[in-house]
């Protein structure tokens, strides 16, 4: 399995922002790359190459239901190789869900077609 990830500058601040509250975040994240890896077509598409995929946090301790949710973009060449983008993280504490004209603006600037 050879898939390339990248994130977008959103999901950076994003990342650091949730770190100062989550401290497993780092671990949170590897694993979540791993889990993707393995299955990139987990959680709920929202549109064609898009997909909002529930991730725990462990130092928050309440499993999938009421943790992070992260928006990934993913451009699979084949069975086992493409492009990961994550695009943005946020917890579900603090907003319900994204829009979705704003995820696709964010996933064409890094260089996905959609």
């Amino acid at each position: 399995m050879s898939y390339e990830f990248q994130s977008h500058p959103e999901f950076e601040r994003s990342f650091k922002r949730l770190y100062k509250r989550y401290r497993s975040l780092p671990d949170d994240i590897r694993d979540f790359r791993d889990s993707l890896e393995e299955n990139p077509f987990q959680g709920v598409e929202l549109c064609p190459g898009i997909r909002k995929i529930r991730m725990p946090i462990a130092s928050k301790g309440r499993g999938k239901a009421g943790s992070a949710r992260v928006v990934t973009a993913n451009a699979i060449i084949a069975e086992h190789e493409g492009r990961i983008a994550l695009l943005t993280i946020y917890d579900k504490a603090d907003y319900a869900t994204v829009d979705v004209k704003i995820i696709k603006r964010m996933a064409r600037e890094l260089g996905f077609d959609l």
